[in-house]
């Protein structure tokens, strides 16, 4: 007489449970991650490349910087999408963290530092303050600091309270994203045609331009994350058609446009500074009005 089996069968897994993501999953954020450090290297070999070339007399437009510039540019794309995918996946890890940090350094820090330097001073004649270039040395190494500072508090810290904060039901980052202001180097030159700069005033207001990018990254004002965006959910019929035009700008007048979304984003966390103060100063203002009408009202 055979045995009865009294084993429960497999129903699979339960209703709602989180399912564990293959090994192979691990791989594809990464792939990503391994692509933005392609790209920041490619830029330092482009940027030595174009270099070369103004040496040796072609102070033109620079095909080698414009190269470095829109690597830069699709490392921020690459960057925005390792994470997602992470999340989308269920394959978030330290490791993965990590890599993403010393490839930003490379790719965000290292990379636009060296081609701030290349494009925007080493070909301006020394003048005024720019005595050897060494204020160049100064404040690329300065914007490099700086970055690494900024992804170094944000990996430390866990919940970050900006200076002015915002809602309470919206995500914001706590200074300007390295990949943000590395962004905006790569629109300027890209925007100039990549052609070198050649006077000492241009390069002074390059300089200063780095400096307050510089400042912005390790500031604690707020900037928008855009993390409550995601284009797997259904999305509103009019964030489709902004999303489908705004790529078609980009392909067509790819100059303008970029720089344009750059001053952009740099400006709105500096706007929503200025604007928070504002809003307080007329606070403050408004109580002290109200308080001297309730001592005028006690008074009489």
């Amino acid at each position: 007489m055979p045995g009865l089996n009294l084993a429960i069968p497999d129903s699979g897994p339960e209703p709602g449970a989180r399912k564990t993501p293959r090994r192979a999953a691990f791989v594809l954020p990464t792939l990503f991650t391994a692509g933005n450090i392609f790209l920041g290297f490619l830029a330092i070999l482009k940027t030595f490349d174009g270099a070369l070339a103004a040496i040796a007399g072609n102070l033109g437009s620079n095909a080698d910087f414009a190269v470095a510039a829109k690597s830069i540019g699709l490392a921020v794309l690459l960057d925005g999408l390792d994470g997602r995918i992470a999340r989308m996946t269920n394959t978030v890890s330290d490791f993965g963290r990590e890599m993403d940090s010393l490839a930003d350094v490379i790719t965000f820090g290292i990379a636009p530092a060296v081609l701030a330097y290349a494009w925007g001073v080493q070909f301006s004649p020394p003048g005024g303050f720019l005595h050897d270039h060494r204020a160049g040395y100064f404040m690329a190494f300065v914007f490099l600091l700086c970055g690494a500072a900024r992804l170094a508090r944000f990996n430390v810290q866990t919940n970050p309270k900006p200076k002015n904060p915002g809602r309470p039901n919206r995500k914001y980052f706590v200074g300007l994203p390295i990949p943000a202001a590395a962004a905006a180097v790569a629109a300027v030159v890209y925007a100039c045609d990549c052609v070198p700069l050649q006077w000492w005033v241009f390069s002074a207001g390059w300089l200063a331009l780095l400096g307050g990018l510089s400042f912005l990254m390790v500031s604690t004002w707020r900037y928008p994350s855009f993390k409550e965006l995601n284009l797997l959910k259904p999305q509103s019929p009019l964030i489709l058609i902004l999303l489908g035009s705004l790529v078609y700008l980009i392909w067509n007048f790819g100059q303008p446009v970029l720089l344009v979304m750059a001053a952009a984003y740099v400006g709105s966390g500096i706007t929503l500074r200025a604007g928070g103060l504002i809003r307080r100063r007329m606070m403050r203002a408004s109580g002290r009005r109200e308080s001297e009408a309730a001592a005028e009202q006690h008074l009489g």
